[in-house]
């Protein structure tokens, strides 16, 4: 029985990540909820990166996600709510899923922010039955090196990433394989 589990503890994991990264309507944040989540979480991106902050001057819409939760054991998913912001004011809620295999254990939860740079990125996002990154207009995920050569005149990508607040213990974040869909919360 000892041999076994390991295969039983993934298999248990594996059946189980579906049922925590799902939306329901029982357990979708409420829209105030997902407003104040996002507000507080950009406000603090901000304070923390001036490059982010600079990005956001400049963008025509910013899809923000204050926290994503993810956990694997070869099978993994991440899933979180936020909400786009064009021109000051919130212009939908989106949710963000995410699955994945591979040489994976742990758990972990991070933020991230989209910073949509043009129109095509924001028509891209409104006329898609669900952005899958990787797919569409380019997304830069902008690390430390990036951040610092950012300036107005290098702002030539449809989208930049931010991913903050990590915490946990699960080796790195991808945006890879996300997909970004319109929810009614």
């Amino acid at each position: 029985m000892s041999k076994f589990r390991p295969l039983i503890l993934a298999a248990a994991l594996a059946a189980s990540v579906p049922a925590l990264t799902a939306p329901t309507l029982a357990n979708a944040a409420s829209a105030a909820k997902i407003r104040s989540d996002s507000d507080a979480a950009l406000a603090q991106l901000y304070a923390k990166n001036p490059s982010a902050k600079l990005l956001g001057r400049h963008a025509k819409a910013i899809l923000i996600f204050p926290r994503i939760v993810k956990a694997g054991l070869v099978i993994g998913g991440a899933y979180g709510e936020g909400e786009l912001k064009e021109g000051g004011k919130v212009a939908g809620y989106y949710s963000s899923v995410t699955a994945s295999w591979g040489l994976q254990a742990g758990a972990q939860s991070y933020g991230y922010a989209l910073f949509l740079m043009n129109q095509k990125a924001i028509d891209y996002l409104h006329e898609s039955k669900g952005w899958e990154i990787g797919t569409g207009p380019t997304v830069v995920v902008v690390k430390e090196g990036v951040a610092r050569s950012l300036t107005t005149s290098t702002l030539k990508d449809d989208a930049y990433a931010f991913i903050f607040d990590q915490a946990g213990l699960m080796a790195g974040v991808s945006l890879e394989g996300a997909k970004i869909s319109k929810i009614k919360p």
